[in-house]
């Protein structure tokens, strides 16, 4: 009984998974063989090319997502957890707590950088996903191509639209429809391919082997186009801690890879008794009788893909807060149940206008395709590196097992990374120049959190000494808990010292509370909390987080009744400190980049709206820093 509760819960979060990790990976039929025959490859359509091609996607396939994501990659788990950041926190975990995030060394910065592509990668894929899409009314008469833009446009607005309410019960959805979707692929696919079955003959490696000798400069540059069926790949790594390593690999052996061979090859045949359907190979394998029920399910599976990534990018910016790269923005939480579904307003506005812009910029989903590769595969070349890290460092591999393993990879994504180079001059500037621009934002904010960091360690007296000092002064007490958040807690908040400089009065009872974020995503319960009586009626409390979790100040406190600390929570008054930020010529980072870090800090969310003090309990006392 036991075993077939465990195989339909498998299955269950198989089904699942098929709506949220392959929308991406699997709505690249829409256009990756047509992108293959883009007039720049100079390609002509006859047997021998399209089996090349085709041989060339299917083991693209099953090199970069069967073996060494599904496989390896897959391996590397943060606590079940993986992506990018993730996968750099592992890579540091051999380090002190109190190292970490303070510098940006070569691993922390692969890691930045690589997550920085994402939001790149995210702003892509809805726009070349829905305008691919609606592209397919305009098949049987170019009568309504001047529709599709105003089309893809307004479905793009609704979906970035309804972000403030969540997916809830629509997402129970997306698991049926992209089940639909992958046997819609399979069965069009598989029609087509019956009738021409010389197509099969791809299965072979020697194909695309031979395909590269034969066009040896087309060969490379090709590869970027057949690179577009492996986008999205990252996705199983990336939700791996929301359904597991076995219902993802469910998916991928039972439906999806299936679905997307049958489809390719089908497209194959189809190009192959008629040259001329390369214009849209995808839209041309259906009858005309099913033309508009694909276009609006073809619609429905890129918005849930498009779902996908926004998901991730939310979740990507919750990490990068709670590591200190980013600063502090509202984080809404969209389900009672599930932890994951969040929602960033400020993120949501900045990827509309990035994505919408992209549409209007571009116009067609074959120029996007230009655009459209390079982010990730960049990301993949930074995955294989970090991943060579966490095999030292924490797999204990030699040098040599680690380097040969990582460098089949490392092979194979640079080959992929150097033909979506060529996209560069074409449109594949956009995301690198998007992405340079999210990393230099990061390390802008974490350079920033250095300076104030050394200068709080150079004018902040010790906590211990400190508070010897205070309590032999004949200081008035005031009836109540005062609560000091600090970012160190060896030293006395600048919001303390004020306190007691300024008003001479200290609080009965005494909390001087610190959090911190580990390099895993979550902190078990034992290791969350540690109280230390410093005087009598004088604690200091140092509480963990992992960087998937968001602190909540008022729950906590009231969890710390069973370690014996007892706060009157609506008797409190939290105290904290309000760094205001100058930017002067003084040695640290360059001006133009401390003005921006002074910007950031001003916009960034309260620190009480962060942690979930209510406001009117808060005492902010402000402090001036030059940096």
């Amino acid at each position: 009984m036991n075993s077939q509760s465990e195989q339909s819960t498998t299955a269950g979060l198989a089904l699942a998974a098929l709506g949220v990790v392959y929308g991406d990976i699997g709505t690249s039929p829409l256009y990756a063989l047509r992108e293959c025959f883009h007039a720049s490859h100079d390609l002509s359509v006859t047997l021998s090319t399209v089996t090349g091609l085709l041989s060339l996607i299917i083991w693209a396939l099953l090199l970069v997502v069967t073996i060494k994501y599904l496989l390896f990659v897959m391996r590397a788990d943060n606590q079940g957890e993986g992506g990018i950041l993730a996968l750099m926190a592992l890579g540091q975990r051999h380090r002190e707590e109190s190292a970490f995030p303070l510098r940006i060394g070569p691993v922390i910065a692969l890691g930045l950088l690589g997550a920085s592509l994402v939001y790149g990668d995210g702003m892509i894929t809805p726009a070349i996903s829905v305008l691919s899409a609606v592209e397919g009314i305009a098949v049987e008469t170019t009568a309504y191509q001047s529709y599709t833009l105003p089309i893809a446009i307004i479905v793009l607005l609704t979906f970035f639209g309804i972000q403030s309410h969540g997916t809830g019960r629509l997402g129970e959805w997306f698991g049926p429809i992209m089940l639909l979707w992958f046997v819609t692929l399979a069965v069009l696919g598989i029609n087509s391919a019956i009738q021409t079955p010389d197509v099969f003959v791809a299965f072979s490696p020697y194909h695309a082997v031979q395909f590269l000798l034969d066009h040896p400069t087309q060969g490379f540059a090709v590869l970027g186009s057949v690179f577009l069926v492996v986008t999205g790949a990252e996705a199983l790594y990336v939700d791996m801690g929301h359904f597991g390593k076995g219902p993802i690999r469910l998916g991928w052996y039972c439906v999806v890879l299936p679905s997307l061979v049958l489809q390719y090859l089908g497209q194959g045949a189809l190009l192959v008794r008629q040259p001329e359907a390369v214009v849209n190979p995808f839209y041309l394998l259906a009858p005309s009788w099913f033309l508009l029920p694909l276009v609006v399910l073809a619609t429905l599976a890129t918005i849930i893909a498009s779902q996908a990534m926004l998901s991730g990018a939310f979740s990507l910016t919750q990490q990068a807060i709670q590591l200190g790269y980013l600063p502090r923005m509202a984080i809404r939480y969209t389900s009672a149940s599930q932890i994951g579904q969040i929602y960033l307003p400020a993120i949501n506005i900045l990827m509309l206008i990035g994505t919408i812009s992209l549409v209007l910029f571009f116009g067609t989903s074959s120029n996007l395709a230009a655009a459209y590769g390079i982010a990730v595969a960049g990301t993949m070349v930074i995955s294989t590196l970090l991943i060579f890290v966490v095999a030292r460092r924490q797999w204990k591999w030699s040098w040599p097992l680690a380097g040969l393993v990582t460098g089949l990879f490392l092979t194979l994504d640079l080959s992929f990374f150097g033909a979506n180079a060529l996209k560069i001059p074409h449109g594949g500037w956009l995301p690198l120049v998007l992405g340079a621009g999210i990393f230099l934002l990061m390390a802008t904010w974490n350079g920033g959190r250095r300076l104030i960091a050394k200068h709080l360690w150079s004018r902040m007296p010790q906590l211990d000494a400190y508070l010897k000092e205070v309590l032999a002064q004949p200081l008035t007490r005031v009836p109540g808990t005062a609560v000091y958040l600090t970012q160190f807690p060896e030293l006395a908040p600048p919001s303390f010292v004020q306190n007691v400089r300024h008003n001479h009065v200290l609080h009965e009872e005494l909390v001087f509370l610190t959090t911190t974020t580990a390099r895993v995503p979550i902190v078990t319960n034992s290791h969350h909390v540690r109280i230390e009586p410093l005087a009598p009626g004088v604690r200091r409390v140092v509480v963990q987080y992992g960087f998937m979790e968001t602190p909540d100040i008022t729950r906590l406190l009231a969890a710390c009744r069973s370690q014996g600390l007892e706060v009157d929570l609506e008797g409190a008054t939290f105290f904290l400190s309000r760094v205001n930020s100058l930017a002067t010529p003084k040695p640290g980072m360059a001006l133009w980049r401390e003005r921006l870090f002074v910007f950031l800090s001003r916009n960034s969310q309260r620190a009480s709206s962060f942690f979930h003090i209510p406001a009117e309990q808060v005492v902010e006392i402000g402090v001036v820093v030059e940096i």
